[in-house]
């Protein structure tokens, strides 16, 4: 389950890192605006930070993980 999270956060840091890419190269030599380029990397890092929030959710319905801190209730 670490691997996976430690995944998932590289493949969002990774997404962010091609989006600055793309957004600091502007338009380039040929004239093309690279907003498309930006918005996918953008899209693909919300699907990321959406897959890793559901699998912390599965771990610990299943109990690989486990809460600690405060109880609740107190």
């Amino acid at each position: 389950m670490m691997y996976l999270v430690i995944l998932a956060f590289l493949a969002i840091i990774g997404s962010l890192a091609a989006a600055l890419y793309f957004m600091l190269r502007g338009g380039g030599r040929e004239g093309r605006s690279t907003s498309g380029h930006m918005a996918r990397a953008l899209a693909f890092r919300v699907g990321f930070s959406i897959v890793l929030f559901i699998c912390v959710l599965v771990a610990w319905k299943l109990g690989y993980i486990q809460p600690t801190g405060i109880p609740a209730g107190k």
